[in-house]
């Protein structure tokens, strides 16, 4: 038994410096996807890094990069999420520009459910440093 107690108690403490090493440099929420076929009905993200729960939120763009109606949603958890897939409420054509965005879950009034609607603050964008959280993708 002393082994199982050593062994545990190595590993606790390897957890508790591992989050405090994870804390003390915490990375800039950040997405990352490139341009992709979304016949099935799907739009994908790489990886995310995000700093709380929140969403993945797909709007249409154009030239303007200003985002746009929202098209899809899925959930992320806080550190880092990777494939993380979205499907399409609405028919995207290959051509069109889609923004991939990071939504926060932290204004939402219910939580786990997707309250954002274009302007709102429910479920809104999180932004760095003023500028939003996002990548844009041509769909193919």
């Amino acid at each position: 038994m002393p082994i199982q107690l050593t062994t545990l108690s190595a590993a606790a403490l390897l957890l508790t410096l591992g989050a405090a090493h994870a804390a003390g440099h915490a990375m800039a929420p950040a997405i990352t996807a490139a341009d992709q076929s979304v016949a099935n009905g799907v739009v994908s993200a790489a990886s995310i890094l995000a700093g709380e729960n929140g969403w993945l939120v797909v709007h249409r763009t154009d030239a303007a990069m200003a985002p746009g109606p929202v098209v899809g949603h899925a959930p992320i958890r806080a550190g880092e999420t990777t494939d993380v897939a979205a499907i399409l409420t609405e028919d995207v054509a290959p051509g069109e520009m889609l923004m991939l965005m990071v939504h926060s879950e932290a204004a939402g009034t219910r939580t786990g459910i997707f309250e954002y609607t274009l302007g709102a603050v429910e479920d809104g964008p999180v932004r760095v440093d003023d500028a939003l959280v996002m990548t844009v993708i041509t769909a193919q």
